[in-house]
């Protein structure tokens, strides 16, 4: 079961930074919560989220975005395996 926590939070930002993205939080008209900046890799959340809103975010957007595998870590791989096995991400073999 996936916590959410400051710790799991971390975990994930930690995911996002081994493939190159970069997570800024401010504040912002965005409809969705976030904006994600095209062909530069940067994901703005609303930094009035809570944690778990904010892990649901970036949930979501990994969930849709093809993680290279090879560029994990152990720790960020095994987060990544948890997380396709609680299918809390869309797997992408399956689309």
């Amino acid at each position: 079961m996936f916590k959410y926590t400051r710790h799991s939070l971390k975990k994930l930002e930690t995911l996002f930074e081994e493939i190159d993205f970069t997570i800024r939080y401010e504040k912002g008209s965005f409809t969705s919560g976030y904006a994600i900046v095209e062909d530069r890799n940067i994901i703005v959340i609303n930094k009035f989220y809570d944690v778990e809103g904010r892990i649901n975010v970036l949930l979501d957007i990994l969930g849709q975005t093809e993680v290279p595998l090879e560029a994990l870590g152990e720790k960020s791989l095994k987060l990544h395996k948890q997380l396709e096995k609680n299918e809390l991400i869309a797997d992408e073999e399956e689309e």
